[in-house]
């Protein structure tokens, strides 16, 4: 048996011909020409001599060129390596130099140069459905990053069995404002709308005014997002703008505080249901449904996923919290050139995630927060997304984070770091203590407040802790 995810392209081409797969602000492309130029690009690949399973790394921003690399690239048979434009120097280096990568694409007119250079197109290539496709890397919150591999496969079900719980249907336009080379937005964006024929609304960076601008101007009626973009969104008026196509909004990458999800659904009238996934699973794992949610839990397994709690044995409730497992056809393949690693991960087939978490009587699952994350003082587990989402309810705080620092008694004492709202009235680190104290028992309570401008993050939203600790 044969198959190659850039099939998706080729038979949304044939059915949708002259149908926009991609809109920007100054550029739309159909899929019938999609569908040419990527076989163009493909034909140039193997030109130059590139072989199935030869890797092509891409290091493009949010624009139409990267559409055409990347299904170039597969119906080639090559393995696409997506990686973020703003890596420094020596970042690149190595990802180049441990992913293997034969070709270094990292202008669009590079893309262009290509078509049009090629003579003829390309066919698609006959893969196996375990042959990778994309390796991509993690954002390396510890140590070096680490490239997940996922399979043709494996991709195909990721974008298929989110899609269908969301109820995509071809007429659906999604915003495109997650960047394409991190795994969220490359197959919750990118991978669905070709799998179900359906339409991108492409931004090259997110800025809620030209989001709002594209929602009217496109019909947008499914946004994908991290918490910091729909908080943005939430800040800012939209005016006059019409955005009544806009249905739903699906939150991952990061835990949105139940605060921002009860304001952002007020506000705009959609249902915003939060899933969760990782590089490693392709993005997929879990997700609210639109006839079945719980705010604050990350829902329950999509279609052909299990999951359990390491050490719960099947107890349920916030009192039974262990790593969250995962098994099925979403986990990668492995860690590219990394075997010691593949193995610490992937254990009798079931991907350990890393996250603390719980399920409920009803099958809802709960994510409490990273292991590494987690603080312990005096002896007790503090879980620093429950204090954060304390103080998201904060009049005065825009965003928080918290984290442990060493402290000689305790073992470690809590920190907040938190950033104001412009026009909020001055607030002591003494007030927003006391505030918690309300809410949380006396052990939870962060003992400092740190005021800062801005929470450092990766490219896909996550806060790195890290980097605070650090200045810690």
């Amino acid at each position: 048996m044969v198959f190659n995810l850039a099939t998706t392209l080729t038979e949304s081409a044939l059915e949708h011909p002259g149908k926009y797969v991609c809109r920007t602000v100054d550029r739309d492309i159909t899929y019938a020409e999609l569908d040419e130029l990527t076989g163009r690009f493909a034909a140039a690949l193997l030109a130059e001599g590139l072989e199935r399973g030869d890797r092509v790394a891409v290091q493009l921003p949010n624009v139409p060129e990267f559409l055409v690399a990347y299904y170039g690239i597969l119906k080639a048979g090559c393995v696409m390596v997506p990686m973020n434009p703003q890596l420094t120097e020596p970042e690149t280096a190595y990802l180049l130099g441990h992913s293997g990568a034969r070709k270094h694409l990292d202008d669009p007119e590079d893309v262009v140069a290509l078509c049009a250079g090629a003579k003829g197109s390309a066919d698609v290539a006959a893969t196996y459905p375990q042959d990778t496709a994309v390796i991509i890397y993690t954002s390396g919150t510890t140590g070096r990053p680490k490239g997940a591999e996922l399979s043709h496969f494996q991709l195909y079900m990721s974008c298929t069995v989110a899609s269908e719980t969301f109820g995509a249907v071809p007429e659906d336009v999604t915003l495109a404002a997650l960047p394409l080379f991190h795994i969220y937005g490359l197959s919750c964006s990118l991978n669905s709308v070709v799998r179900y024929g359906s339409t991108m609304s492409l931004l090259r960076r997110f800025e809620p005014n030209a989001v709002f601008d594209a929602m009217a101007n496109h019909g947008v009626t499914i946004t994908l997002g991290v918490p910091t973009m729909y908080h943005a969104l939430l800040m800012t008026d939209p005016g006059d703008r019409d955005l009544s196509s806009f249905r739903v909004a699906s939150c991952g990458g990061a835990p949105m505080p139940k605060a921002l999800i009860e304001g952002f659904e007020h506000k705009f009238g959609v249902t915003v249901l939060e899933g969760f996934g990782m590089s490693e699973t392709g993005a997929a794992g879990f997700v609210n449904r639109p006839d079945a949610r719980r705010v604050g839990s990350i829902g329950k397994p999509l279609w052909g996923i299990q999951a359990r709690i390491d050490g719960a044995e099947g107890a349920t409730g916030p009192e039974h919290v262990g790593e969250l497992l995962i098994k099925g056809h979403v986990v990668m393949t492995g860690y590219h050139d990394d075997p010691d690693a593949t193995g610490q991960t992937i254990v009798d087939g079931w991907l350990h995630t890393g996250d603390l978490g719980y399920v409920d009587d009803d099958g809802f699952y709960y994510i409490v927060d990273r292991i590494k994350d987690m603080i312990i003082r005096g002896g007790f587990n503090v879980y620093p997304r429950e204090v954060e989402e304390v103080l998201y309810r904060h009049p005065a705080i825009r965003e928080a984070a918290v984290l442990g620092r060493p402290d000689e008694r305790l073992g470690e004492e809590i920190v907040a770091v938190v950033v104001l709202k412009p026009d909020a009235a001055e607030v002591t680190a003494e007030q927003i203590m006391e505030f918690c104290r309300t809410s949380l028992a006396g052990y939870k309570c962060p003992r400092e407040v740190r005021f800062v401008d801005q929470l450092p993050r990766n490219a896909s939203g996550k806060v790195l802790k890290r980097e605070l600790r650090r200045a810690a």
